[in-house]
């Protein structure tokens, strides 16, 4: 019988007012990427996109420790599920920026302690102590305009994540490589968040390794 079904963008607000309940992640989260038919025959949503993006940090280096503050770039669905998964990891803050501050302002009110709001031009400034810099925004995506960077203020030992995975290598990524820094690029996010689904549907956990990446990036 039918055991659920994945949901993505722009359904995965709208599909909310369907759902009989949530978990916790997902109500936190505001929205729901996976829907399972739970025994008693209810839908339940969850959200893993905060569960992919933590695995694909974990997976893509060994530098990152949840520890230490997080520079996040954006305020949308993907920053949403993003500062979620961080707090969730043990980081002490993590730091909003968006080109529209009062949305940043608006996210950082929902999710509570834990997440400050910075002016976009104060983000580079904001990096000093950070063990981790995030963009979650199209800046550096094929066809869109490039993220202006600094990344001169970054701790040696930083990380620096890219959610962007076409291009693979952003030039977010190229520069912070350029001064040594850890990066994670973004096609392991989105191959992450899938294995929760594989094993509640199927009974098996895909294993992320270079073969599959390499053939999700076939196409």
């Amino acid at each position: 019988g039918f055991r659920g079904c994945n949901v993505t963008v722009p359904h995965k607000e709208a599909v909310l007012a369907g759902l009989d309940r949530l978990d916790d992640t997902a109500r936190r989260i505001g929205a729901v990427n996976m829907i399972v038919v739970a025994d008693d025959g209810c839908l339940e949503g969850t959200n893993t996109d905060a569960y992919g993006f933590v695995e694909n940090l974990r997976a893509g280096t060994d530098r990152w420790v949840a520890n230490r503050p997080a520079v996040l770039l954006g305020a949308g669905g993907a920053a949403r599920a993003i500062a979620v998964a961080l707090l969730d990891a043990g980081c002490p803050e993590v730091r909003l920026a968006n080109r529209t501050r009062a949305r940043a302002e608006a996210l950082a009110q929902a999710l509570g302690a834990g997440v400050v709001t910075i002016d976009w031009a104060d983000w580079a400034a904001a990096s000093a102590d950070a063990g981790l810099l995030v963009n979650s925004t199209s800046l550096g995506m094929t066809g869109q305009p490039p993220l202006e960077m600094d990344l001169s203020h970054l701790p040696a030992d930083a990380v620096v994540s890219d959610i962007v995975y076409a291009p693979l290598q952003t030039e977010l990524l190229i520069a912070a490589a350029a001064r040594g820094l850890a990066t994670v690029d973004g096609i392991g996010m989105l191959l992450h968040q899938a294995r929760p689904a594989f094993r509640t549907w199927f009974g098996v956990d895909p294993v992320v390794d270079a073969e599959l990446r390499a053939a999700v990036l076939a196409g």
